[in-house]
């Protein structure tokens, strides 16, 4: 869900996380589909050699590519364009969709269809093509559920994971005139009866793409279904809209990463489907596309790139593993996120893409508990990059009240003799708090509306320290005295 116009991301946020947290059968069906990944990942990570040696393999490949982004995609270009492709630099969303925009119009496209891609969701291009009278159907078959609904993906890889089969039904029987079922066979089939023909009739296919590989000079594409195949493969012309820092030098870097991209992912040793394309349809060749064009997405990547403290966080490669083992996202689901990425390496790169002061509430929404830095298979430092993200956001923009009780803090730390004063009344001001609590009079109602204000101690530290070095002094004499 997107944040409206009337509400700003925060509040919309805010009320969108708080409706998801009440919504038990939402949240119980979410735990037990993220449990079944568990169980899965586990087994077959336990399958490597040494996990930890290929983690820090993936980064050092990840790194290379984001340190040497010029050299890379430029090399990408010029392998690419040997073979016929065209490459397209988009600066931002609006020049990647005027550019499919124009193609579109120019080669008199009447249908498209498009496979899994969340950079059309992150510059909103299913709208633009629509708003311009071209049909759009997403052939992903979650994408497509979620299209039919008229919502966002819930989840970058599992896009309609909260929803019941006979939510499915339902939405199928309404959008589509087709029998009630709860078989999910039967469902997979009513949705390929309807793609199916949609690929016949397109003229152009659009897809995302895992991997850049600039040695090769072709995109990685890795699937379940066989939807990305047939929508590079069948339609006259095809439309690549990859994110510049999914690049990778080499091809054998796919030997390690399309292996830890599955297990990270879904618990897979390696996903269904995994194709190369470098280039429209050479002579002699029976299938694919007339043209193939690749846009290469900026869209403030390169404001990320310019930080290097958080540049790293560009080495992801969109498994979702962050999402999966964050017990936030567990409970207010994806779309609370009102963001295209969501979960823990969401809310870092979307303060440096969609502006920090507007989207700094999403940093605040971890426990910080390190289980996202954990699982990356690429080795983000993510649950500390959100802590920057805080950082940065007060440094930029100070709030008032938040550094006036920051400042009493200090004061009150570095000085012993007050200190020792505030912990003997904070019994009482504990006893205070609830006739306060609500009113502007509480300067941290925010947090205590929704937690239990801590009980101080009876006792402080130094007061039991001295007494109990008394009693300690009293039976040493003691001992002294009866010798």
């Amino acid at each position: 869900m997107q944040a409206t116009d009337e509400a700003p991301p925060s509040s919309q946020f805010h009320s969108d996380a708080d409706r998801s947290a009440n919504d038990g059968p939402r949240r119980a069906a979410v735990y037990r589909a993220l449990s079944n990944y568990k169980t899965a990942r586990d087994r077959t990570g336990a399958t490597f050699t040494d996990w930890k040696s290929a983690r820090a393999a993936a980064s050092t490949i990840k790194h290379e590519a984001v340190n040497n982004l010029d050299k890379y995609l430029e090399q990408f270009e010029r392998n690419f364009t040997a073979r016929g492709g065209k490459v397209f630099w988009a600066n931002d969303s609006r020049q990647a969709r005027d550019y499919i925009l124009n193609l579109a119009k120019e080669k008199n496209v009447k249908a498209i269809v498009k496979s899994k891609a969340m950079t059309g969701e992150e510059i909103h291009l299913n709208e633009a093509l629509v708003a311009e009278g071209f049909g759009v159907v997403e052939s992903d078959l979650g994408e497509f559920i979620q299209q039919l609904k008229g919502e966002a993906p819930y989840h970058f890889v599992f896009p309609c994971m909260h929803l019941r089969r006979d939510e499915i039904s339902d939405l199928f029987n309404r959008e589509l005139g087709t029998a009630k079922t709860n078989s999910p066979e039967e469902l997979t089939m009513i949705a390929r009866k309807v793609l199916r023909r949609t690929y016949i009739e397109a003229d152009m296919g659009i897809s995302g793409g895992n991997f850049i590989v600039a040695d090769a000079g072709m995109i990685s594409i890795t699937e379940n279904e066989g939807n990305a195949r047939l929508t590079v493969g069948v339609p006259r012309i095809h439309v690549a809209l990859v994110g510049i820092e999914k690049v990778v030098p080499r091809l054998g870097d796919l030997a390690l990463l399309l292996p830890m991209l599955a297990t990270a992912g879904t618990g897979q040793h390696l996903t269904g489907y995994n194709s190369m394309y470098g280039g429209p349809r050479q002579p002699g060749e029976n299938d694919g596309p007339e043209e193939f064009h690749v846009v290469l997405l900026d869209n403030h990547r390169t404001r990320l790139l310019a930080d290097p403290e958080q540049r790293d966080a560009l080495h992801c490669i969109r498994c979702g593993a962050c999402l999966n083992v964050c017990p936030i996202f567990k409970n207010i689901g994806g779309h609370t996120y009102g963001t295209t990425y969501q979960g823990p390496i969401g809310s870092v790169i979307t303060p440096h893409f969609r502006g920090l002061q507007d989207w700094k509430h999403l940093s605040g929404a971890s426990s910080l508990c390190g289980a996202c830095t954990e699982t990356c298979p690429v080795g983000i430092d993510i649950h500390h990059h959100l802590l920057r993200n805080r950082r940065n956001a007060v440094t930029q923009k100070p709030t008032p009240l938040e550094n006036l009780m920051w400042k009493a803090f200090s004061f009150l730390m570095r000085r012993p003799r007050l200190y020792s004063f505030a912990t003997k009344v904070a019994p009482l001001a504990a006893k205070l708090h609830p006739l306060v609590q609500g009113t502007l009079a509480d300067p941290v109602r925010v947090w205590t509306d929704t937690r239990d204000f801590p009980e101080p101690a009876a006792e402080s530290f130094r007061t039991q320290f001295k007494r109990h070095q008394s009693t300690r002094a009293s039976q040493t004499e003691s001992t002294n005295t009866t010798r």
